[in-house]
């Protein structure tokens, strides 16, 4: 059974971070606090997402305050992502790991009706057997349990034990340890190399040197 890759999608093939910064800044802007810059937003950034908003609102927003706040987000980063382009490389390395007879899927915490046209119309939908977005209201609470349903939906054709999810969070990193996977995280995306290092994975400045990882980290 050959190494297969789950991607992350915002902030790892998708080099959108100030588009996310800027629809943070507007769901921010609900609750009245102060916008913050791109470097900023990497330096707090972390899960689940309510202790995140703890930090710059003093306390965790209320159930109906999150409910504002994502949808605050979500309409303003549905205005901006558009205009937002791959990852340089991202493309080829996609076609090259396909090409290798290798297998790839797609998993992200955005939601699932939005994320497919996105994928699509960047011309990359055909390299993945499978995407995976969010369902319903997000929660903030993460990945985990997306990716323990993403790789049981992949079947026995993927090997949790040889598979290595490639993003740029925390989260990524747990998610993948609790489903029997391996991370890889690339500093190009949410979190800063500094919060990366002490999670105990590999940790790159590029999705070449993700993907050169994946190939080498399972025995």
């Amino acid at each position: 059974m050959r190494t297969h890759i789950v991607w992350d999608w915002n902030g790892t093939l998708l080099h959108d971070m100030d588009a996310v910064v800027a629809a943070s800044n507007a769901a921010f802007a609900t609750l009245g606090v102060p916008p913050i810059t791109v470097e900023r937003y990497r330096e707090l950034y972390c899960f689940p997402i309510p202790r995140f908003y703890a930090l710059l609102l003093g306390r965790e927003p209320s159930a109906q305050e999150w409910v504002v706040l994502d949808a605050a987000f979500q309409e303003r980063y549905a205005e901006l992502s558009e205009a937002c382009a791959l990852t340089p490389g991202a493309a080829e390395l996609l076609a090259g790991w396909r090409a290798s007879g290798r297998s790839q899927s797609l998993l992200s915490m955005h939601e699932h009706v939005r994320l497919v046209p996105q994928v699509r119309a960047r011309g990359i939908e055909e390299h993945f057997v499978r995407v995976d977005g969010r369902s319903g209201i997000s929660d903030g609470t993460g990945k985990s349990g997306y990716l323990l349903r993403h790789l049981a939906a992949l079947g026995p054709a993927v090997d949790p034990s040889r598979t290595v999810l490639i993003g740029d969070a925390a989260d990524d990193a747990e998610a993948a340890l609790n489903a029997g996977a391996y991370a890889v995280l690339y500093t190009g995306g949410s979190h800063t190399r500094a919060k990366l290092e002490p999670l105990g994975v590999p940790v790159v400045d590029s999705l070449a040197e993700a993907v050169e990882l994946a190939e080498r980290i399972v025995a």
